[in-house]
């Protein structure tokens, strides 16, 4: 993470009790991280974080093969992560992997399907796919919290201008 935004990130989070650095937590532990965003020679990505979230119980990956009858013919869809309490109003931004930890009798926990009809995954996909600016597929479920104002903001910026948005160039 570059300097300004891990300054600006401590400045809004510390007040509220929260470490910008979760590594602390574990200092007898070595930690790789991938982010999102992170590919590899051939361009792919490195993870892909919305499969791990399904994998580790977190989110539900929802996918064209989710749905009994796909109305899409022989088109090609993106899957989407919901999350049970919170919808589509969250952000998959990498994994940390611990490879010295092991714990075989660690059970795993499958995700929750919230989406629970044919129509409504059919809908979240279409709402995903076709129309994703307008932020609707998030939706999908009803939702405990939804981002801010500012958040959504933030994230309807091109990252060319987050920093401005920030105040961190004039």
């Amino acid at each position: 993470m570059s300097v300004p935004i891990q300054r600006r990130l401590d400045e809004l989070l510390s007040p509220l009790g929260f470490q910008c650095d979760p590594f602390k937590n574990f200092p007898d532990h070595r930690i790789e991280t991938i982010s999102d965003f992170e590919l590899l020679p051939n361009r792919r990505p490195k993870v892909l974080v919305q499969t791990a979230a399904h994998v580790a119980g977190v989110a539900y990956y929802y996918q064209m093969k989710d749905v009994q009858k796909k109305p899409w013919g022989e088109k090609k869809l993106y899957g989407i992560c919901i999350h049970p309490r919170y919808g589509g109003w969250f952000a998959i931004r990498g994994v940390l992997i611990f490879p010295d930890v092991q714990v075989p009798s660690l059970e795993q926990k499958l995700p929750v399907d919230c989406v629970s009809t044919d129509e409504k995954k059919i809908q979240l996909l279409n709402k995903f796919n076709f129309h994703w600016q307008d932020w609707t597929y998030r939706d999908i479920i009803d939702v405990e919290e939804r981002y801010s104002e500012e958040q959504m903001q933030y994230f309807a910026t091109p990252p060319a201008e987050r920093f401005k948005l920030l105040g961190l160039t004039k």
